[in-house]
């Protein structure tokens, strides 16, 4: 029948994965990591927590191996454990958006999605790709600049979103614009949209964004700091 009290034992070790899970902020977090390294000063600033709060969070997630942490003199880096970990927090996304009914409704307002955008047509991550080797797209990369120097779609032109309104010049003009961002649950790139079509140019979002391409085992490149 084996040992109950080993079972139990074994089964609170599984739990601490989800225990430490089981809070938004430390999703967010995760969400945020998945784009590549990050320090705990620009973890905090990016997911509007306090120093402190972001480290606690981000020693829960530690302790339960979700994360690593790399020194750099006085500053601490996180980063994911590995391809399983992103996998894992992808995983809990599809099926809390397949499972629970509140999901749906506050991601579609969360992306606005509720207007215009839910009938735009978006460019699968083969498609990009080969698009993009063949020099007949523009893609754009509108996530903060230390995103995009972790690791980004081979060939993409970075022009994180606040600073693009004043930087279209640096877009070829008449050629098609392909903006992508974190994710399926990030509005960076829908706002890119909107930008780039109220100027007149032609522009389309990627399906998904760059945590999907990773987990597609896509190629990608990084960038000196």
């Amino acid at each position: 029948m084996g040992d109950k009290a080993r079972k139990s034992e074994l089964f609170e070790e599984f739990a601490r994965v989800g225990k430490a899970m089981a809070n938004g902020k430390r999703l967010e977090l995760l969400d945020l990591l998945a784009q590549g390294e990050r320090s705990v000063e620009t973890l905090a600033a990016a997911a509007g927590l306090g120093l402190s709060t972001a480290s606690a969070h981000l020693q829960t997630l530690r302790q339960a191996g979700l994360v690593t942490t790399r020194r750099d003199g006085n500053r601490i880096h996180y980063d994911l454990a590995g391809p399983d970990v992103l996998a894992l927090y992808s995983l809990l996304r599809t099926v809390a958006r397949e499972r629970v009914a509140g999901v749906e409704p506050k991601r579609a307002a969360y992306l606005g999605l509720e207007g215009p955008r839910a009938a735009e047509e978006e460019v699968a991550r083969e498609d990009l790709l080969a698009r993009s080797r063949a020099g007949t797209v523009t893609v754009l990369d509108v996530r903060p600049g230390e995103e995009y120097r972790s690791a980004h779609i081979p060939g993409a032109l970075s022009i994180p979103l606040d600073e693009l309104s004043g930087r279209l010049n640096e877009l070829p003009e008449g050629a098609e614009v392909v903006a992508y961002c974190r994710g399926a649950y990030c509005v960076l790139a829908y706002e890119a949209i909107d930008l780039l079509r109220a100027d007149g140019r032609p522009a389309r979002r990627l399906s998904e964004g760059m945590l999907e391409w990773r987990l597609a085992g896509l190629p990608v490149e990084t960038a000196a700091a």
